[in-house]
């Protein structure tokens, strides 16, 4: 029989947060090779340890900072400006939460 949630999961419907970092370390193991960088080199020019990029990229565990600092290196850096994004205007969200609007 088939796990519903399982394949729901590939297919990209509600995805668990272990999946999201599998997909982080596979994407940023390939836009490594593909910018011509070792581990090695791709350590010592951003200042992210050698071990970190290697557990990083076989598991996806890492810090924020050193997946930013990565990012700098791999001129990917501008894809996180739409984390946490609000998907209203502030303007409206302030609305939402000034003294005139509360009960």
């Amino acid at each position: 029989m088939f796990n519903i949630l399982a394949i729901m999961g590939k297919f990209g419907f509600d995805k668990k947060p272990s999946d999201i970092l599998e997909d982080l370390a596979l994407k940023h193991k390939t836009l490594r090779k593909q910018s011509g960088l070792t581990q090695s080199e791709l350590a010592k020019r951003s200042g992210v340890s050698f071990g970190s990029i290697k557990r990083f990229e076989l598991s996806g565990q890492i810090s924020l900072e050193s997946l930013l600092k990565l990012a700098q290196i791999l001129n990917r850096i501008n894809d996180f400006e739409m984390i946490f994004k609000p998907t209203e205007s502030l303007k409206e969200i302030d609305k939402l939460f000034s003294d005139k609007t509360r009960i």
